[in-house]
């Protein structure tokens, strides 16, 4: 019976989806394979594209802004004191056919918080849910988690404080909702392509690993009749040289990030576009191992390389050389800058008991397979050689491998980026809690948890930005808790005379549903 099921889930992906070879309309290079297709299994960019085909969460973003817009919520109201949310769904299916309920929202929010599915983005729906951290702490059962299903097409949440941004934040896979009934049926299996269900603008047609993954237009989409794509394909090719030559080749449609040697040749290009963007490129500190629990060892490594340098001559794409860890943002007065000084960081080093780098021990240096990465990594590596007599041994993992390794935590210095979640500062501040789920480095700090917690509890304006500047100034001013190097530019390539629907912005969304080709 079940070989029967999947040959007639099969014919049904033919006759809805047609049979034309192996042509598809749109092809991006994804950088890398996905850890996974489940959003409650992921935390990476490359994933956050494959989701937004995939899924859709409660609210969605709009193309030009990347502000937050209704998704599967149809509407909203809020409470005076701005805690509680009440959403009602829109009359959407599952590509199945089954339909969403408020009953589905609720028991996705607990599959991913729940401990068991040790999700590694599970700590941030419980930053913002109301008892949420408790479940997924072991301390409390899921019924301790405000939320709940009024009816069939109502949703509740009720927050831990009036978090101005959360509209933002529900864009986020965290926050996806899921097939339940699809995954109490398959259970790991239900992201193959012959079992997979979805709610988003396409469904999974094929995926082979380390070769390529394929969506469908998913003609039971809500907004169907928006969707202008019928397929796209995704390619985890992590070699930018390649991915560029394809590029100009005309083999694929779209290309997110240059290589630095071919930055000089793409700037001549219309089909390139180079804009600033809200994320931070950084290095995670251990600060569990010697000699890195020290302050005076970290923020004499940070202060002891170029920024300016790095950015006008390696990297070459308009990144700004950063002394903070959020970046400039309206409204946001900002944290007190550190300053690079080799002579201070020298005098730093000796005062740890490494002279001139003497005694220092040769700490490891890990990034994920990329050449930019590598060019990064070398210039930083070098420059801490010159400057302060020290060994820096790099090493790369491909990008899956690259994740698991840093959440365990298993490496000295590694090389990690941040691009906001949500258009607010504390979505840069607020994974350096203590024993926070992208706490990789183990930074620790009780005030500045405190001042994070406190603003969470504050309304919108100058006092709570105040706060989280304290908290900021106690992160990266006075522990140097990880190594802020540059705010991002991002270099997309994509020709926008041939495809619409597809605009620059700050946050680098770029939802699907809209691009056509014109």
């Amino acid at each position: 019976m079940r070989k029967f099921l999947q040959a007639g889930a099969a014919l049904l992906v033919l006759a809805l989806y047609g049979c034309g070879g192996t042509g598809v309309d749109f092809i991006i290079v994804n950088a890398t394979e996905p850890q996974s297709l489940d959003p409650h299994l992921v935390e990476g960019v490359p994933e956050h594209r494959i989701n937004m085909a995939l899924f859709e969460g409660l609210m969605a973003n709009d193309p030009r802004t990347a502000e937050p817009i209704p998704g599967i919520a149809e509407s909203y109201t809020v409470s005076e004191d701005g805690t509680v949310y009440t959403f009602k769904l829109r009359d959407a299916v599952w590509s199945d056919g089954v339909p969403i309920t408020a009953e589905t929202v609720v028991k996705s929010w607990l599959r991913i918080l729940n401990p068991e599915t040790a999700s590694p983005y599970a700590w941030f729906p419980a930053a913002f849910i109301k008892g949420a951290q408790d479940y997924l702490d072991g301390k409390a059962g899921p019924e301790n988690v405000a939320i709940r299903a009024i009816d069939a097409k109502t949703f509740e949440m009720t927050l831990v404080g009036p978090l101005p941004y959360v509209l933002g934040a529900l864009t986020h896979y965290a926050f996806g909702i899921v097939p339940i009934h699809a995954i109490e049926k398959y259970g790991k299996d239900w992201i193959k392509p012959e079992n997979f269900v979805g709610n988003g603008p396409f469904v999974l047609k094929e995926w082979i690993p380390q070769e390529s993954i394929v969506v469908a237009k998913n003609p039971r989409y809500w907004d169907a009749a928006n969707v202008y794509l019928n397929s796209i394909k995704f390619l985890p090719t992590e070699d930018e040289n390649s991915a560029y030559t394809m590029f100009i080749k005309g083999e694929v449609d779209w290309i997110t990030s240059v290589p630095v040697d071919l930055i000089v040749e793409a700037r001549k290009r219309p089909d390139y576009h180079n804009s600033a963007m809200l994320g931070t490129y950084y290095y995670i500190f251990n600060n569990e191992r010697k000699p890195l629990k020290d302050v005076r060892v970290r923020q004499a490594l940070a202060r002891a390389i170029n920024r300016a340098e790095l950015t006008e001559k390696v990297t070459q794409s308009g990144q700004i050389p950063a002394f903070t860890m959020v970046p400039p943002m309206s409204g946001y007065p900002g944290a007190k800058k550190f300053t690079e000084s080799v002579e201070e960081a020298r005098k730093l080093l000796a005062e740890a008991g490494y002279p001139d780098g003497k005694g220092f021990p040769k700490l490891t240096l890990l990034f994920n397979t990329s050449e930019n990465h590598k060019k990064i990594a070398e210039y930083i590596q070098q420059q801490w050689k010159v400057n302060l007599g020290i060994e820096v041994e790099l090493t790369n993992q491909e990008w899956k491998t690259y994740l698991e390794t840093r959440d365990r935590g298993e490496f000295d210095i590694a090389r990690a980026g941040w691009v906001g979640d949500y258009q607010d500062p504390n979505t840069f501040l607020d994974m350096f809690l203590i024993g926070g789920g992208g706490n990789d480095g183990k930074y620790a700090n009780t005030e500045f948890d405190r001042r994070i917690n406190d603003a969470a509890k504050m309304r919108p304006g100058p006092e709570r930005f105040k706060v989280l500047e304290e908290a900021e100034n106690l992160f990266i001013y006075q522990d140097m808790g990880v190594m802020p190097i540059y705010f991002y530019a991002v270099n997309n390539m994509i020709d926008t005379s041939k495809w619409d629907g597809w605009y620059p912005n700050v946050m680098d969304f770029h939802p699907w549903k809209g691009i056509r080709r014109k």
